[in-house]
Formats: structure tokens, C-alpha cells, sequence
């Protein structure tokens, strides 16, 4: 299950971002200049003596010496070079994973050059069908530059920790059940009054805040775990407020909609860091190794919460399993994703429907587990089930979503879920894509589409497993 990892390419940039000589950097760390040589044209293996010398030496942190930066840029090329319209079948895996490592700027342009070309093709299409009213769009969607913002920092922001435990230190907040007591601190440190009401009266809003009257109104179809969250959010708008300024204006987002979505994620991540503080909430994951539904409960928070804040556990002073995290519903649109230990989304499409998180949907409640392992041999451990959102009354659905959690397989034995597996047992492994339109896997029945890159083989006489037939190359 492990797979090769080369830096060279990361050891040549590191070394020439210090402005560093190959002479100078081998004398530092106690090599040969020709050695180091091979090393950067990936020629010789990195010893973790090695490693741990250039972190000490060099005061590298090791976690950004990861491939997962590389191979999630490669997977973006490679959706990108799959791209009929664009004609660029000929470029290869390895000159695409190449380019993610030798050139890594490069590659972001590419994808950004991407993006840019898709909005003007659709508002293109828009104009013909009498769909554009005139407008025309950035060519940043909002959504993927805040994602990326979030990966970028591997969804951790200290600052906002540091705010999240100054508040709970100053009000005292009690773990578990701190309703009271920040209903409280509301109305004497700031002068909010906070009240529940029926739905009818917020115009279909869960939480509206009156700034004239000083009044957080919340919906009373708002189970307690959400109540919590939301006070602490507009508690966070106040207290947390210089810290997201700082970081957005050093972020220098490309547009008014990305700084907003970004301000408005960065508000959750204080209401999450204080129902669910760093210290307490990493322990007792460790102690109660992973278990979601113990973790919701001991800290009185949701299952989504939980989850959510087990893929921000990355303080680089002490880091918690790196998980990704995806929501999907019913039809399978993706609302929430969060890539971490080495797991890609598609950017321009949608996901796997062999991924158990679209299982979950047939067994309601019940906790799902699975070894899922991509095209390139990265492997991850699994575990998805179903969310239920609360309806505003008879005659209106609940909303039904299911999300998954996962991390590399290299770490599945310090989750409960993991307990009984034979995780080296490559016969339990899942064979999923990062989506159709990119998956190379033949005779999967599951497939919706055709593979962008290759020629469709279709022969009327023979039905196969997959709907689809196709020729490699």
C-alpha cells in the first residue's frame, strides 16, 4: 500500500527559495554536492535521517515536503487536458505530474487560464440562449477560490484558535452544555439579547440578527447542537473580527463574493473552536480513537460539527489524523468538501458513485465503512452516514444528506471504524475515480459517462458491464 513519494523537485525548490547553491546546502547538511544532485533529479531515495536533518537544519516543516499538493494539482490538470474542446489528448500522465512537480506555478495558472475559458464558454452559451440579461461574471468562481483558500492552509487558521480560547477563558465557558453561560456573556459583554421564535416569523432565515434592537433571533426548528453554533458565530462576528480581517486582506482574494464566503467560513471555524476547543476536543479524539457519534456527544455538538472539526485538527505543533471531508444529497451534488491527506476532488465535476458515501443513503443512520483506493494507488479509509436537517413543520420534508470522513490508509488503525479489518488485505479495497468523466477503470457498472480522453469502442453485438466501451491511448 505505500507508494513511491519523489522530492527532488521539492528539495530543488526548497534550495533555491533560500537562494542556497548546491555546494552550500550539501556542506549544511552533511552530503556531498553530488549526492544531493541525484537526490533533486530524483534519482536517490531520501533517508528519514536525511529528512529530519533538513527539517532541523533548514527549519522546514516535513508536512510541507507532502506530495498531496502535487498530486492534487496533477488531478486538476488532469481534468483539465481532458478536455475534448481543447484538443490536448497527447499530454500524458507522466508529463502532467511533471509539471505539477517541477513547476507548480505553472500549474495553478494552467488551471486558473481553465476556469477563465469554462465561465466565458458558458457565458458565451448563456448569451445565445438569451440566458446572460447582460451580466458578465468573474472568472474566479467564488466558491473554488474559497475552497482552494481553505486547502491552501490545510483548513487550520491559529489565529482563530488563539480567539476561540481567549473567548472561552473570558465568559468561562463550561464544555458540553455552555448555552446558558453564552447567553449570558452575550447580554452583559456585548448587549444582545437572544431569542427563539417560530420560523413564520424570520422570513425563512434560521438565524437573523437585529442591529437596531441588539436581537439574535434563532428558529425554534433549530435542534440545541445548531442553537449553540450560531450563538457562538455571531459572538465570533464581534470578538473574532480582527483576526479574519487580517487574514482575509493578507489572502488578497480575487473578488467582494470570495472575501464574503471566506469571512463568513472563517466565522464558523471560531463557532466550531469554541463548542469544540483544540486541546480537549484532539484528546478526546485520540482517547476515543475517532468515534464520531461519542465525540458529538461529549461535546454536545452535531454530527456534521463533529466531523467537521476532526478535518481542522492541524496545528503543526500537534496534528490530529489529516482527514478530508465531503456532503453530499440525494442526487449527489457535493455541498461541502474538504481535501486533506492526499484525497482529490473533481473541480469540475462530480464524484464517484462507488464511494460509500452515496451507499449511506440506502441505510439511513447506520455508520458504513470502506477501503477505497484511486487510479494512482492512493488508498484511504472510509466512513460515511446519513445527516438529517429538521423540516419546519408537517407538509415539509426534512432535508436528507449524507457525508463521509476518510484518511490515508496508513492511519485507518487508529480509528475504531478500522477494528476488525485486515487493512492489508488488498481484496476489501473499493476501485473508485475521482469521477467518470476522468476514471480510466473498464467494465465499471457504475459509470455515467464516457471518459473524456479516450475514443468510445462500441460493438452492437456485445453488451459489457459498464455502458460504455472505450480504447486506451
Amino acid at each position: 500500500m505505500a507508494r513511491k513519494v519523489l522530492l527532488g523537485n521539492k528539495i530543488r525548490r526548497l534550495r533555491q527559495a533560500r537562494d542556497l547553491t548546491q555546494a552550500r546546502m550539501a556542506e549544511l547538511l552533511g552530503i556531498s554536492p553530488a549526492y544531493l544532485n541525484l537526490i533533486e533529479h530524483d534519482e536517490r531515495p531520501v533517508t528519514v535521517a536525511l529528512l529530519l536533518k533538513l527539517g532541523k537544519t533548514l527549519d522546514v516543516d516535513l508536512t510541507d515536503l507532502s506530495d498531496d499538493d502535487d498530486r492534487k494539482l496533477a488531478a486538476g490538470l488532469r481534468e483539465v487536458f481532458a478536455d475534448t474542446t481543447l484538443d490536448a489528448g497527447d499530454v500524458g500522465d507522466e508529463e502532467i505530474k511533471s509539471l505539477a512537480e517541477a513547476a507548480p506555478a505553472a500549474a495553478k495558472a494552467i488551471l486558473e487560464l481553465y476556469r477563465a475559458y469554462r465561465l466565458a464558454r458558458e457565458d458565451a452559451q448563456s448569451m445565445t440562449l438569451g440566458l446572460g440579461r447582460g451580466r458578465t461574471r468573474k472568472t474566479v468562481l467564488p466558491a473554488e477560490e474559497s475552497r482552494d483558500f481553505f486547502h491552501d492552509r490545510t483548513n487550520y487558521f491559529d489565529e482563530i484558535e488563539r480567539a476561540a480560547e481567549k473567548l472561552i477563558r473570558t465568559a468561562s465557558l463550561p464544555a458540553g452544555e455552555p448555552w446558558r453561560v453564552m447567553v449570558d456573556y452575550a447580554k452583559t459583554k456585548h448587549a444582545i439579547d437572544v431569542g427563539i421564535e417560530a420560523p413564520e416569523t424570520l422570513d425563512g432565515a434560521v438565524r437573523r440578527f437585529d442591529a437596531k434592537s441588539r436581537t439574535l433571533r434563532l428558529s425554534e426548528i433549530l435542534p440545541r447542537a445548531s442553537r449553540r453554533f450560531h450563538l457562538a458565530y455571531q459572538i465570533g462576528l464581534i470578538e473574532a473580527r480582527d483576526a479574519v480581517d487580517a487574514i482575509v486582506a493578507a489572502a488578497k482574494l480575487a473578488s467582494p463574493e470570495t472575501e464574503t464566503l471566506v469571512r463568513v467560513g472563517l466565522h464558523n471555524y471560531f463557532a466550531g473552536a469554541v463548542l469544540m476547543p483544540y486541546a480537549p476536543y484532539l484528546e478526546a479524539a485520540r482517547s476515543l480513537r475517532y468515534d464520531i457519534e461519542r465525540l458529538a456527544q461529549r461535546f454536545g455538538v452535531g454530527i456534521e460539527q463533529a466531523c467537521h472539526r476532526l478535518a481542522t485538527l492541524q496545528r503543526p505543533s500537534d496534528k490530529a489524523v489529516p482527514f478530508w471531508l465531503m456532503r453530499v444529497d440525494a442526487a449527489g451534488n457535493v455541498s461541502k468538501r474538504i481535501s486533506a491527506g492526499g484525497f482529490h476532488f473533481s473541480r469540475f465535476g462530480g464524484s464517484c458513485p462507488r464511494l460509500i458515501v452515496h451507499e449511506a443513503f440506502a441505510s439511513p443512520g447506520r455508520t458504513l465503512t470502506q477501503i477505497a483506493r484511486l487510479p494512482d494507488g492512493a488508498t484511504f479509509f472510509c466512513v460515511a452516514r446519513t445527516l438529517t436537517k429538521p423540516s419546519a413543520g408537517f407538509g415539509e420534508p426534512p432535508s436528507l444528506l449524507a457525508i463521509a470522513i476518510g484518511c490515508d490508509i496508513a492511519r485507518a488503525g487508529e480509528l475504531v471504524y478500522a477494528d476488525g479489518y485486515d487493512l492489508a488485505n488488498r481484496a476489501r479495497e473499493v476501485e473508485i475515480g475521482v469521477g467518470c468523466r476522468l476514471c480510466e477503470r473498464e467494465n465499471c457498472r457504475q459509470r455515467a459517462y464516457p471518459p473524456l480522453q479516450h475514443r468510445l469502442d462500441i460493438d452492437p453485438a456485445v453488451k459489457g458491464a459498464s455502458a460504455y466501451s472505450f480504447k486506451k491511448g
